[in-house]
């Protein structure tokens, strides 16, 4: 069993294959592979998880604020590099965590 710690005010997970709400369950039980070759990390929480106050919920510092984890990223690359990273993480693709929590 692994335990995994989100926000309080962290949205309830969706329905494997519903669209995501930004619950960060996924990211809270271990890295998708863009964070496993950025981080070199298998288990755990990914280091590019993020809580948004304003929106209260998670997201991908990656997607977020490519620049701050591929500091040799061009400032015009930016929007190329969200598209690219959003592919290989499936970003707006649905849920895919079969995670079960504990109520």
């Amino acid at each position: 069993m692994q335990y995994i710690r989100l926000h309080a005010q962290a949205p309830d997970k969706p329905v494997l294959g519903q669209p995501c709400n930004g619950c960060g369950v996924c990211c809270s039980a271990e890295p998708c592979p863009v964070g496993q070759w950025l981080f070199g990390q298998r288990e755990g929480a990914c280091p590019a998880l993020q809580w948004q106050a304003q929106t209260a919920r998670y997201g991908c510092g990656v997607l977020l604020n490519p620049r701050r984890y591929l500091r040799w990223l061009p400032a015009w690359a930016e929007p190329v590099a969200r598209r690219w990273l959003a592919r290989r993480i499936a970003a707006g693709k649905g849920c895919d965590s079969d995670a079960e929590l504990l109520d």
